[in-house]
């Protein structure tokens, strides 16, 4: 037990400020993402959308993504992270506000997508402002204490969600407008005088050493095997913010308020757990084998819910994906940031991203059409044989791109 506590202690210690600032505005930013879990019960409760037209809606949210983390990457690496994160912060305000005023599917999907557009280009400039401020040997941890805060603000904003969408879902989404704007007004008065610094020193460097033009990740058959790889992953955990609350509503019974719980103690369990099972994952397994175990996991936590739905089955299910997720997510960065050059970590962070958002698009619309035409019990148990063999993939993958070592 000491020895547990030991480790979970000192994996905190060793981050820069910058780190925990960082940290801190993605937990106000997330603290007011309410919006994402709820939108599918929105469509198909408040605006009386059929199941397979909210999956078709949801998709643009998947293609915004995607086209924000290719332009996020693409401009990080030309302007900077700095900007990139204050322009997709202070933008994501007005676009939250208007989405109520929509109601009608095309209305929807196209203000969706313009919002994911700008919300998403936020991805990889975080991921670079993470490794820029973060030691090399603290950089799982620097995305470890990030997505922690991430998970902090899940477990505030869903909570609070499922009271706010019982009064009107309006406040959904004029919360998450608050939570940008102040989480923008904190990261520009903490960083503009740091990202001035940062400039001048690296037109020093630039100077005096020669920079290398590096490939570009597009042409990096390795990466693009693994990206295919994260996205088939994140087409299975991403049922937890479309079919699985759906399957929480119309399987299970479960009330708004207690669907937004059950959200809640996934985020506070992954706030609890996280730090301290990436600091024994780093200490005694390699990426290959956490990225097995973590698959793997989050599979068996989606394939049990087939032959039980009670809600001690619900609340184990969700305890084995957030130690799957854990143990999965965090070392994807890490994977992506050991694998790109130091001049183009905006566009393999960006590609990465695109990886999970090209699952947005396929998710929602996949899983509720498996789900309408089969099943719930089918899209469970064929999520979990997919996540299997994904870890598989991994397990192989991982050290054919990278030396596999204890990191």
């Amino acid at each position: 037990m000491v020895k547990l506590i030991n480790i979970y202690t000192s994996s905190y210690k060793g981050l820069s400020k910058e780190s925990w600032m960082l940290a801190l505005v993605m937990l106000i930013n997330r603290s007011g993402s309410m919006v994402l879990p709820f939108l599918g019960v929105y469509m198909t409760a408040h605006l009386k959308f059929s199941i397979e037209n909210t999956g078709i809606v949801l998709s643009f949210f998947g293609i915004g993504s995607v086209v924000g983390s290719w332009l996020g990457g693409f401009i990080t690496d030309r302007i900077g992270e700095y900007k990139v994160q204050y322009f997709s912060l202070l933008l994501s305000v007005p676009l939250f506000c208007l989405i109520p005023l929509f109601k009608t599917e095309a209305g929807v999907a196209f203000i969706i997508l313009l919002q994911s557009i700008v919300s998403d280009a936020f991805r990889p400039a975080n991921s670079v402002a993470i490794t820029k401020y973060a030691k090399p040997e603290n950089i799982t941890r620097a995305f470890s204490l990030n997505r922690m805060a991430v998970n902090l603000g899940f477990s505030i904003g869903p909570a609070l969600g499922g009271i706010l969408s019982a009064i009107s879902y309006d406040f959904l989404f004029y919360s998450n407008a608050l939570a940008a704007f102040l989480a923008g007004l904190l990261y520009i008065s903490f960083f503009y005088k740091r990202n001035k610094i940062a400039k001048i020193k690296a037109k020093k460097v630039s100077e005096v050493v020669e920079i290398k033009k590096e490939n570009s990740p597009y042409h990096d058959r390795k990466f693009l095997l693994y990206c295919f790889l994260c996205m088939l992953f994140s087409i299975c955990f991403f049922q937890l913010f479309s079919t699985l609350t759906i399957f929480y509503k119309d399987t299970a019974h479960l009330s708004q308020q207690n669907i937004g719980f059950i959200l809640g103690y996934s985020g506070f369990l992954v706030v609890l757990l996280e730090m301290g099972l990436v600091q024994i994952a780093e200490k005694y397994f390699s990426l290959g084998i956490t990225m097995l175990i973590g698959t793997f996991i989050c599979g068996f936590s989606y394939a049990m819910l087939a032959f039980d739905y009670s809600l001690f089955a619900l609340l184990l299910s969700m305890t084995l994906l957030c130690i799957g997720e854990i143990w999965t997510l965090p070392f994807m960065s890490t994977i992506t940031a050991l694998r790109s050059g130091k001049n183009n970590k905006g566009a393999y962070m960006g590609l990465n991203g695109i990886s999970f958002s090209v699952a947005f698009i396929i998710t929602p619309y996949l899983g509720t059409s498996i789900a309408e035409k089969f099943g719930f019990s089918i899209l469970w148990i064929g999520t979990g044989v997919l996540a299997t063999i994904i870890a598989i993939g991994f397990y192989f993958i991982v050290p054919w791109m990278i030396k596999d070592k204890k990191v």
